[in-house]
């Protein structure tokens, strides 16, 4: 088995292991949406905001075993205010027929060296998705 097949398994052994029961433990449930890149199933909290974790990007690298990507996903083509674009807050994923979704990727760092962080790389997932979904709820007018 290659250094990129180790690190894909490992991730999602915490992803299923970890931090989907841990989520699912703080009123998260399973996504009603599909992501349209990332095959695995997601979570959520509301409609507005779902999380996804991206186990392909980064694995071949050799510390690929201490963290992931999670991916805050806003799954509606609408226009959002300028206060909430950008690389800190959301930008644009396109889709194959023409539209767009939002997004927001996050490195989560759950090991560093032989010290694993699981329980404060769940804090601030919790705690991300809680700012970015305040930020998107005045949206929720707006969507179809």
């Amino acid at each position: 088995m290659n250094l990129t097949e180790a690190n894909k398994i490992f991730r999602k052994s915490i992803i299923k292991g970890y931090f989907e029961p841990s989520l699912l433990n703080l009123d998260f449930s399973k996504s009603n949406i599909k992501h349209p890149i990332m095959p695995e199933d997601g979570l959520m909290q509301s409609n507005l905001l779902h999380i996804f974790f991206d186990v392909e990007t980064g694995s071949d690298y050799p510390d690929g075993d201490e963290w992931l990507i999670a991916e805050f996903l806003f799954p509606y083509n609408i226009k959002i205010p300028d206060s909430v674009k950008g690389p800190d807050y959301f930008t644009s994923l396109s889709l194959s027929d023409g539209k767009n979704y939002w997004h927001h990727r996050e490195l989560i760092r759950f090991k560093y060296g032989k010290s694993k962080k699981l329980a404060e790389s769940l804090e601030f997932l919790d705690s991300k998705y809680k700012e970015l979904h305040s930020m998107l709820e005045p949206l929720e007018k707006d969507i179809k």
